[in-house]
């Protein structure tokens, strides 16, 4: 076994364990005054805490020696043996994969799923997030080509997303800003930022501090868009059902 992938997994083992032991503190205290739960129900909740703490434990290490290394190697390679534009249809295809395996998102889809009784199906909104995501990593690597300030893509974005707000769907508006939390999740963080990191420190005349960071923003912002533009659409498909339903009566 190389001894190489598990350097400072000690380390990472306690920084999971002083991040839960408040949360498990929290919990017990709420147990033993309010909940009193039944001992079955108190053995499955120790057991996925324990389940948590290890995989938490173990992502963060294949995090440490794996991911955040291949992604600047990427970024650098990139760089280097391509032509540059190359950087952000590869940067979209890589966004709109990512999502498929953010954890975040996908508790999201089932509870919006399973809260609007299947109106908004998880498939349709996993494919909104991964289309967003998608696009904003296309845009931080233009950015970092073009050299391209964040405010001219941020401030634009948000009122952009204020104003439809005001015209999609009520329902779509709440998700939309939590799916932007949602796709910042630790798939996109550790890999994604990697590569632009990675990419902005190969380019001439980039710093990686200014221009490889960033792109976490535009990450949340491009699905607020896309979803509150879900939103419009299913406004407008029930108009449509709506005039047939009246024309027909």
């Amino acid at each position: 076994m190389n001894i190489h992938v598990w350097e400072g997994f000690g380390e990472v083992l306690w920084e999971v364990a002083m991040a839960l032991f408040p949360m498990l503190i929290f919990f017990l205290f709420f147990h033993f005054f309010f909940l009193k739960l039944p001992k079955k129900k108190l053995k499955d909740i120790f057991v996925g805490m324990v389940l948590t703490f290890l995989g938490l434990a173990l992502f963060l290490q294949g995090v440490h020696v794996g991911f955040m290394p291949a992604g600047e190697a990427m970024g650098q390679i990139l760089v280097e043996n391509t032509a540059r534009w190359i950087v952000i249809p590869i940067g979209f295809i890589l966004g709109f994969l990512a999502i498929f395996a953010e954890p975040a998102v996908r508790v999201l889809n089932q509870e919006v799923e399973k809260v609007s009784g299947g109106y908004i199906p998880a498939k349709v909104l996993l494919y909104t997030l991964s289309i967003g995501v998608a696009i904003s990593v296309a845009l931080a690597m233009l950015r970092i080509l073009w050299d391209i300030s964040l405010w001219y893509l941020v401030i634009p974005g948000y009122v952009i997303a204020f104003l439809i707000a005001f015209r999609s769907k009520k329902d779509f508006v709440s998700i939309a800003f939590d799916a932007g939390g949602a796709a910042t999740g630790p798939m996109t963080v550790t890999f994604i930022l990697s590569i632009a990191i990675g990419f902005a420190s190969g380019m001439e005349g980039r710093d990686p501090l200014m221009d490889g960071f960033g792109m976490i923003a535009l990450v949340a912002l491009t699905p607020i868009l896309t979803v509150l533009v879900l939103g419009l659409l299913y406004g407008r498909k029930e108009k449509e059902k709506d005039e047939q339903s009246a024309e027909s009566a």
